[in-house]
């Protein structure tokens, strides 16, 4: 099927009737016809207008089923989508000004924490948001009986940040991993997020493209910093870490500043190729429970 086209019946007559009379009506109202012209000289250029009308109407039609037009008027996306394309390309499509002041954040103005009531990935799976990551990111997981394969155990973590493998127990020390924002939310606020929506900090909250399940000292020690004050400790981790922020950012009409634009820059130089994260809005699965 062409780009832009939807799964509707283009040869369908009805699905075209109000768009047609609403662009009669318009050429028939700024056609100049001389009030004293003469009934039959006025019904001719009428029926010249009628088919003139019409073929350009035919000519709408048929651009829309070859894919020239979109069937249907596009609308403005929530966010925009992270495509996969080339990570420094994309940095250089984000806008760079200042931060803005922090005034007015809390990590209330992003929604309920964990909230399955979102509309990315792993929205609505009767699943929290923290145990899908977790349960994206460990292996060798055990849940917990009776919470529909939802709720984590236990597994082990290979963690991105420090290239250590990290054993997560549920208890007094699950926070040995934590949940990251890989933009964080503090520093998106500042850098746009104040004029989202609050359904859309939600999802930015939420999504799976902006979290990893990583050491939990190293995520503390990150903080609000973007990429020009703070980098994950493993150097090979570097350019997906800057490609899945460029990501982030893209996706939700955040902005980067000019050192933080450079920061990025910098470690891109080292991977001119690095892509960025398909986004594709998948669902996160909910395995069945281990037992």
């Amino acid at each position: 099927m062409p780009v832009g086209l939807s799964t509707a019946d283009h040869t369908d007559p009805d699905r075209y009737a109000p768009s047609l009379w609403r662009l009669a009506t318009i050429l028939q109202a700024h056609a100049e016809i001389p009030v004293e012209t003469p009934l039959r000289k006025a019904a001719e250029l009428r029926s010249r207008l009628s088919r003139t009308v019409l073929a350009a109407t035919s000519v709408l039609v048929l651009a829309s089923c070859a894919g020239i037009l979109p069937a249907e008027a596009p609308t403005h996306p929530a966010s925009a989508p992270a495509t996969g394309g080339n990570a420094a390309s994309a940095l250089q499509a984000l806008p760079v000004k200042g931060r803005a002041p922090q005034t007015g954040y809390s990590r209330d103005q992003f929604g309920q924490a964990w909230t399955d009531d979102v509309t990315v990935g792993g929205g609505h799976n009767g699943c929290g948001t923290r145990d899908d990551i977790l349960r994206r990111a460990l292996t060798g997981i055990m849940v917990k009986p009776g919470t529909n394969g939802c709720v984590v155990l236990s597994g082990q973590l290979n963690d991105p940040y420090t290239g250590r493998l990290i054993q997560f127990a549920r208890g007094p020390r699950s926070s040995a991993v934590q949940i990251e924002h890989v933009v964080a939310l503090g520093d998106s606020w500042q850098k746009g997020a104040q004029q989202l929506t609050v359904d859309e900090r939600t999802n930015l909250a939420n999504d799976p493209l902006e979290l990893l399940a990583v050491d939990g000292p190293t995520n503390q020690a990150k903080g609000d910093a973007d990429a020009s004050s703070w980098l994950p400790p493993a150097k090979g981790y570097r350019c997906a870490y800057i490609a899945r922020q460029i990501a982030v950012k893209t996706k939700y009409r955040l902005w980067v500043t000019s050192a933080e634009k450079d920061a990025m820059a910098a470690v891109l130089s080292a991977c001119p190729d690095e892509t960025l994260p398909v986004d594709d809005g998948a669902e996160v699965e909910v395995p069945a429970p281990l037992r």
